[in-house]
């Protein structure tokens, strides 16, 4: 059962959708895998829970 998570910022419900649907679509053509067996993990990453370069993504946010 292939698996695919991703951790990104909170999204409307359609736009999920439409993230698990073309997800799913592209792993299957490149794997050849059935779509009918992957599993899409959508996790909310709130800019103070994450750190790129050394620093929180909320505080070089600030930066721009």
């Amino acid at each position: 059962m292939p698996t695919i998570f991703f951790y990104g910022p909170k999204l409307e419900k359609e736009k999920k959708r439409e993230l698990v649907r073309s997800f799913t679509k592209k792993a299957s053509e490149l794997t050849g895998i059935d779509e009918a067996a992957f599993v899409v993990y959508l996790r909310n990453s709130d800019p103070e829970d994450v750190g790129v370069g050394g620093e929180l993504l909320e505080d070089r946010h600030k930066k721009q």
